[in-house]
Order: C-alpha cells, then sequence, then structure tokens
C-alpha cells in the first residue's frame, strides 16, 4: 500500500490536525498533574520508596506486555473510536478515583489500578494517535509536528510539577483529579467532529472466513519489521540507548548529592535545565525540520547527547555548574534525536502497519528501562555513578558516529531495498518501495 500524498491530505491540513492536537495536548498536561498528585500522595502516605518504584512499573506494564497486541487492534480498528474510547475509559476511572478520595475511602491499591488502567488505556491512545498524524500532515512537516510533540513534553517537564505543587495548596487532591477529567472532555470532543483517516486494509471487504486473526496480524507486524534490516537496526539502536540512558535519570539524584555534594536546589537545577533543552530543541526541530534525509539528524542528535552525557561524567565535584549546563545540552538533543526518527517511521512505515510497528518499537524500548535501571544501580554502587554516566555517553557518541557509515540505515527513508512479501494465511504485506 503506498503513502498518503499531499493530494490525498489536502491542503487545508492544519485546522483539523491542530485542533486535535490542541486537545490532546490540554490532556496531556491533566495527565502530567494527576501523576504528580498521586505520587506525592503515595509518598507522603507511605514514605515507601517500594509503593513508588511499584506505582512506575504498574503504569509501565500493561504498554510493555500487551504493545505487540495492541498494535495489531489499533491497524484493525477505526483509530478515531479507539482515541475516544481510551480517553473517555480515563476519565471514567479518574471520576472513581476522585469519589473515593472525597469519601476518604481511597486505598493504595486503587491508586495501584487507577495507573494501570490509565497506562493500559494510553497504550492504545498514542499508537492510534501517532499512526493517524502520517495520514492527516503532508511527509514534509512530520519532523516539524515531531519538533511541537518533543517542545510539548520538554514543556511540561517544566510546568508540570511546580503547577502540581501550587494546586496541592489551594485544592484537594479530587480537585486536580476533576481538573484532568475536563482536559480529557477537550481531548474527546473534537474527535466527534473531526475526521482520522482510516488505511485501507487488504482484506476490507472480506468475509469473517478469510479475514486473518488478531494473532495473524502480530506475526505479520513482526515480519514486516525483521524483513527490514534498517528498521531492526533502529530498533537495536533505541533497545542499547534506553538500556544505557534510562537509568541516568534515575541516577540524577545521587549524582547530585554524592558525586557533586549538592542538596535538592542543585537537583532541581539539573531537572529543569532539561526540561528547558528539550523544550527549546523541540522548538527549533518544529521550525527547522531537520535535514532532507531526516535519520542523518538523529545522527547528529546521538553524537550531541553523548557528549553531553560524557562531559557530566567527566565533571569534577566542584563542577556542578558544567554538569547543569551539559544536562542542558542533553535535553536540547532529545527532541534532535526523537523528532526526526519518529517522523521517519510515519513517513516510510505502511499506515496500515504503523499501529504494529510503533508499539513494537516502544514496547522493547521501554522494557529496557527496568532491565536498564537493575544493571544501573549495582554498577553505580561497585563503580561509581559518573561511571555509568561516561560509559553511556560514549556509547551513544559511538552509535551516532557509526549510523552515517551504515548505507541501509542512512537510506531507510527510501524503502526497502528489496520487496518483501509476508505470507500469513491470506493475508499478504507488500511494503513501499520507496517515499
Amino acid at each position: 500500500m503506498s503513502s498518503p500524498t499531499n493530494e490525498t491530505i489536502g491542503k487545508n491540513w492544519k485546522a483539523p490536525f491542530f485542533t486535535l492536537w490542541t486537545g490532546q495536548a490540554v490532556s496531556l498536561l491533566g495527565s502530567q498533574l494527576v501523576q504528580f498528585a498521586l505520587i506525592w500522595w503515595l509518598t507522603k502516605t507511605t514514605g515507601s520508596a517500594t509503593v513508588l518504584a511499584t506505582a512506575s512499573l504498574v503504569a509501565l506494564i500493561p504498554q510493555v506486555v500487551l504493545g505487540p497486541l495492541v498494535g495489531a487492534l489499533v491497524d484493525r480498528w477505526n483509530r478515531r473510536v479507539i482515541m475516544i474510547v481510551a480517553d473517555s475509559i480515563i476519565a471514567l476511572v479518574t471520576i472513581g478515583l476522585a469519589l473515593l478520595f472525597l469519601g476518604g475511602n481511597v486505598q493504595i491499591w486503587q491508586v495501584y489500578l487507577l495507573m494501570f488502567v490509565r497506562g493500559a488505556a494510553g497504550g492504545f491512545h498514542w499508537p492510534a494517535m501517532r499512526a493517524s498524524t502520517s495520514l492527516m500532515v503532508p511527509k514534509e512537516h512530520l519532523s516539524r509536528i515531531q519538533g511541537l510533540n518533543q517542545m510539548l513534553q520538554g514543556g511540561m517537564n517544566i510546568l508540570a510539577a511546580p503547577l502540581g505543587a501550587l494546586l496541592l495548596e489551594v485544592l484537594p487532591i479530587q480537585g486536580i483529579l476533576a481538573i484532568d477529567v475536563g482536559t480529557a472532555m477537550l481531548a474527546i470532543v473534537p474527535l466527534f467532529f473531526i475526521h482520522v483517516p482510516q488505511p485501507k486494509r487488504k482484506f476490507e471487504g472480506e468475509t469473517s472466513e478469510t479475514k486473518p486473526s488478531v494473532w495473524q496480524d502480530m506475526l505479520a507486524g513482526m515480519r514486516y519489521v525483521w524483513s527490514w534490516p534498517a528498521l531492526m537496526m533502529v530498533i537495536g539502536m533505541a533497545v542499547v540507548i534506553n538500556l544505557l540512558f534510562a537509568p541516568a535519570g534515575s541516577l540524577q539524584p545521587i549524582l547530585v548529592t554524592q558525586h557533586f555534594n549538592g542538596e535538592a536546589l542543585q537537583l532541581a537545577w539539573m531537572q529543569s535545565s532539561w526540561g528547558v533543552g528539550m523544550f527549546l530543541g523541540g522548538l527549533l526541530l518544529s521550525a527547522w525540520g531537520g535535514f532532507k534525509r531526516r535519520i542523518l539528524t538523529t545522527f547528529v542528535g546521538l553524537i550531541v547527547l553523548g557528549a553531553g552525557v560524557v562531559v557530566v561524567g567527566l565533571a569534577p565535584p566542584w563542577a556542578i555548574g558544567v554538569a547543569v549546563a551539559m544536562t542542558f545540552v542533553a535535553g536540547f538533543a532529545i527532541p534532535i534525536v526523537n523528532g526526526p526518527i519518529n517522523a521517519v517511521l510515519q513517513a516510510s512505515v505502511d499506515p496500515e502497519m504503523q499501529g504494529r510497528v510503533f508499539t513494537l518499537v516502544s514496547s522493547l524500548a521501554m522494557a529496557m528501562s527496568p532491565i536498564g535501571l537493575i544493571i544501573a544501580g549495582p554498577f553505580a554502587d561497585a563503580f561509581g555513578v559518573t561511571t555509568w554516566y561516561l560509559m553511556s555517553g560514549i556509547v551513544i557518541v559511538l552509535m551516532g558516529v557509526a549510523g552515517f557509515f551504515i548505507p541501509a540505515v542512512v537510506h531507510i527513508e527510501d524503502g526497502r531495498s528489496t520487496t518483501a512479501r509476508v505470507e500469513d494465511g491470506e493475508q499478504s504485506v507488500v511494503p513501499n518501495t520507496g517515499d
């Protein structure tokens, strides 16, 4: 199936897409406020690191474990309906928890349940949104849209925590949950009026006997990825980077207190510099769009990201200012890394396969976070947290440099070098051979 063209998308794509995007952005702010409020409540109520770690895991597990299945369903079902249902489920369970808080009957397991359901619903929502973007936005603007997405995430890193703290001073926690329900409605309502294009499936019009099963769709997605060497290499890079880099954020308090002899203020400086850097990097990408061959932008971003992490690892104990500056540089590089590669996948992967590919990539990448933490903790205790930063930064720089010398990856946007055919019962997937 060919990718959508500017003619099929139309010239007036901005109004419907940005109406939808704005609603999702406001809803994301509400979700971040709830996340902050619930984590703070768990902290004040239990004071247990184990409880906080469990809360993070129950939100992460559904997206990691269910990712491949969710991707197959996103590619089968109506993506607009998926987003409406997912946001509605999140709003309903949030209302339920708000009522429990209002009645003073909240238990820890109920907060876990809310986080699990929100994680599962988000696991459906965001792949549907990402896969729909390539059908609503012209190819040449995908990198800019990804820049806006990265800028939004950076802005949330800056705004959500202080705003959440301020709201907790003036509102009970059920009031913050109510805000999230309101922002969810701002995301849901436009979906009833905006057309979200659907990719044409090859089995449309066939009977239930000849239509492939969900399991066959999952296998087809895995074979699609496996038969594309460049895509496999990109996924491998994402897995390694998440394995090494994800623990760096969790180790940051140890870095500040034990290496730089800092306090909470210095930790706040580093976290804020990361958010500001990410916001400005997203702003640059949204205005610039990156190099014409977008994957090269990602390689440059990897080199800058790795270099920033290396310098943090090399900074002596008296040079926390250097570490703050380099954390800004690393945050600035994140949109330059993530935005173009997301745009490459949106532009190059068949629209009917994007749900499966996106969830497979994100599941593998997210699964590395807990594994990285399991490895990084004992490693940092044995060899020092700066050694982990130094090692991670060097590997990331080398991966960025190596990318320029792997022709298959450099030309990933051209499609697969040979047309692959994936047979799965009555279904065959014939990917693009070019843009």
